[in-house]
């Protein structure tokens, strides 16, 4: 399937002097996927080292990280010869071998001319926790085995992207949809309504999208099968898999938080108010109970939080409130299966009246804007307004509201708007596209249009 960060992967590989790239995301996101295919169509020839599976390489690393030594190692292994720019060498899983990440390091200061990329989907967990499940983790450091510098990641070292669930647009590509996302790009750029049917139509798929999410392995099955219950059964062993990971890399008193944290985002999504209270993950919650298990889920890709500003005064990243915060699930259709919306409530989800469905909407734009590379954040002031969103690009501020359907209220949007003197603002909505009274509407299946921000 065509992603986007496929023409991500090619600047990295055409910018001289490029380090060796670190692809960070959550599970079964498509990384494994999307750098064989790179490999496949822009390398001669590419080496998939799997380093969840394969002990030999660990065990090698254990004793000798000279690159030359590496290489020569890995030909052996693969009967496959290595050559400088011509050879991809993919470092699947790398967390599981925290030599393999330090390795990096002295590819970049003394051998890169060799293209490395190494896949991560708990990275960040395993940097700040030890990269090992914790019973390991604790013999070592009695035996003495544990060496500091197989703890210390290459920063400055290394090249990274982030890799995300398809968005609302790829998920367009894969199903044969390309002249339709085209034309959504068109509209979004031009103001101008899209034909009645044609919005029709894209509101339609994008309720589609709500129940298949952009998990790759669930949209290939609704490709395959047009079955929302197939689609269903991915879902969940995708869920059953973050379950199992809370546990391999996290002490169990760690995991129990980590669970419950988790287990408790569709009841903190379904208040009116959506702050993130620890009292519903396990009574008696605290932030100092509870923080590292929300700094777990993110490290791991498996959520998104958004941060409270008071203020929308530039920059706005200096009005963040870190005591009031929402969290998304990086992927809407993941959600949906875990809170149990059933499928014909979000095939109907721009008349349905339920409050509910305003969450399932707001985490799909967490969703795209984070794809995008925007920082989640939101306003609220004493009066009880609140904005969904608010983006900074450069000296301004736009504000983001957020609506399941086609009933709007602007109150909110035009007091920040009027008090921060925005220059524009977007409502996304079920609503066609338009300006009007420096709102531009944006319908629910363009909010991927969104990341250089620009009035109209």
């Amino acid at each position: 399937m065509k992603r986007k960060i496929t023409q991500q992967l090619i600047d990295w590989k055409n910018r001289p002097g490029h380090k060796p790239l670190i692809l960070q995301g959550a599970r079964q996101v498509g990384k494994t996927y999307i750098l064989e295919a790179f490999g496949r169509e822009h390398y001669k020839n590419y080496i998939k080292v799997s380093l969840d599976l394969v002990p030999d390489v660990r065990n090698f690393l254990k004793d000798n990280i000279n690159p030359l030594e590496i290489i020569a190692y890995l030909e052996t292994l693969y009967n496959e010869r290595i050559v400088p720019h011509e050879t991809l060498v993919i470092l699947d899983e790398i967390q599981d071998c925290k030599r393999a990440l330090l390795a990096l390091k002295y590819f970049q200061e003394d051998y890169p001319q060799y293209d490395i990329i190494a896949a991560g989907s708990l990275l960040g967990v395993a940097v700040n926790q030890g990269n090992k499940p914790d019973e390991e983790q604790d013999k070592e450091k009695k035996s003495g085995e544990q060496k500091e510098e197989e703890f210390s990641y290459p920063v400055g070292k290394v090249d990274e992207l982030r890799m995300y669930p398809m968005d609302f647009e790829e998920f367009l590509w894969a199903t044969g949809n390309d002249i339709l996302a085209g034309e959504i790009r068109s509209h979004y750029a031009s103001n101008e309504a899209m034909p009645s049917s044609v919005h029709l139509m894209a509101l339609d798929l994008y309720q589609k999208y709500l129940i298949v999410g952009g998990m790759p392995e669930s949209v290939s099955k609704y490709v395959e099968t047009h079955s929302f219950l197939e689609c269903r059964t991915v879902q969940q062993s995708i869920l059953n898999g973050y379950n199992a990971d809370m546990a391999k890399y996290a002490k169990p008193a760690t995991t129990v938080k980590i669970r419950a944290c988790f287990n408790s985002i569709p009841a903190q999504l379904a208040k009116e108010n959506r702050k993130f209270q620890y009292k519903l993950a396990m009574k008696g919650g605290t932030a100092k109970i509870f923080g590292e298990a929300i700094e777990w889920l993110i490290l791991a890709g498996i959520v998104h939080k958004c941060k409270l500003i008071s203020h929308g005064y530039i920059p706005i990243s200096a009005q963040e409130d870190d005591s009031d915060f929402k969290v998304y699930m990086s992927d809407v259709g993941l959600l949906n299966t875990k809170a149990q919306v059933p499928a014909q409530m979000l095939l109907n989800s721009i008349e349905t009246d339920n409050t509910f469905l305003g969450s399932v909407a707001e985490n799909y734009v967490a969703q795209a804007l984070s794809a995008n590379g925007i920082t989640l954040r939101y306003w609220k002031n004493n009066n009880t307004q609140e904005v969904e969103y608010i983006i900074q690009d450069g000296m301004c501020v736009i504000p983001v509201e957020v609506k399941k359907g086609r009933k709007v209220d602007a109150i909110s949007l035009n007091n920040f708007k009027k008090t921060y003197k925005c220059p524009f603002a977007y409502r996304i909505s079920g609503k066609n596209f338009g300006f009007a009274n420096e709102i531009k509407s944006v319908p629910l299946y363009a909010v991927f249009c969104i990341s250089d921000v620009q009035p109209a």
